[in-house]
């Protein structure tokens, strides 16, 4: 059905191999990256419960309004630090992850080039092979059609079987045959 074989060449398993290989360790790369954010994301919320907790400890504690204010204003402080010290963590580990990514890429990109190369010349062949084969057994049909009655060892023959010529000729021998038969009625005899 299909003008092409279906079969799975080496090339095409290498270079298969190769492009699952590339993908594999890059997705590694992004999900360790996603684990060390999500692990960042949690520490931060347990440091925020926990100052969120002391902070209320320190404003339920205090009988005067007036140290109040002071302990809440004393909180917001090391909250902020913390804010900018995530926001560092962050911008470091999307660094890591970019340096991490270009070097898996690097990693990989000599063994899928060479592989990819590799797939193409033998499509590249296989493809002049297929054409070939094609324009072959099309050039075959066509000299069919031109002329259906020759043989493939290049006799001429007829559909029937046995020799043309020697069935030409039995058909000449037949029609004289019937020309004599004419010639021998008397005149005035009608033919059937």
């Amino acid at each position: 059905m299909y003008p092409f074989s279906q079969s799975v060449t080496p090339a095409v398993r290498s270079h298969m191999d190769a492009q699952t290989a590339f993908l594999n360790d890059m997705s590694k790369s992004v999900f360790r990256s996603f684990q060390q954010i999500c692990d960042l994301n949690i520490q931060l919320a347990q440091t925020l419960v926990e100052e969120c907790t002391l902070a209320s400890q320190q404003v339920l504690s205090n009988e005067r309004q007036s140290t109040l204010f002071s302990a809440a204003s004393a909180r917001a402080q090391p909250t902020t630090e913390k804010l900018r010290a995530y926001q560092h963590h962050i911008s470091q580990l999307a660094a890591d992850a970019q340096v991490e990514l270009a070097r898996v890429t690097e990693q990989h990109v000599q063994n899928t080039s060479r592989t990819a190369r590799a797939l193409v010349d033998d499509v590249a062949r296989t493809t002049a092979e297929e054409t070939e084969r094609s324009i072959r057994d099309q050039q075959a049909a066509m000299r069919n059609v031109a002329d259906p009655f020759v043989r493939p060892n290049g006799a001429a023959g007829s559909a029937a079987s046995g020799d043309g010529e020697a069935q030409r000729g039995a058909q000449a021998s037949g029609q004289g045959g019937q020309r004599g038969a004419q010639d021998s009625r008397p005149s005035g005899a009608a033919t059937h």
